[in-house]
């Protein structure tokens, strides 16, 4: 049985909403597990929804769809390969 996803915009401290840092997706499958996407262009293992649980404030997470996570991955893809 598949379960739910949930994305998440990535935001910290220094570059705002503006310039989000990730996308964070949550599968929601009977355990729940994190990965994040960057600017290295890779889908990863993440910590930072646990971090921000525990009171890290250095980053913020903002629920978005997945077409707007879709969007926001194309962006990064693009940036990354300009070196903005």
């Amino acid at each position: 049985m598949a379960g739910e996803i949930s994305y998440y915009t990535i935001v910290d401290d220094r570059r705002g909403e503006a310039h989000p840092v990730g996308v964070l997706r949550r599968f929601e499958d009977g355990s729940q597990r994190d990965e994040s996407f960057g600017y290295d262009l890779e889908w990863k293992f993440t910590s930072i929804r646990h971090a921000i649980e525990r009171g890290d404030l250095r980053y913020e997470l903002i629920p978005i769809s997945e077409e707007e996570a879709g969007h926001l991955i194309e962006r990064i893809r693009g940036r990354a390969g300009t070196g903005d």
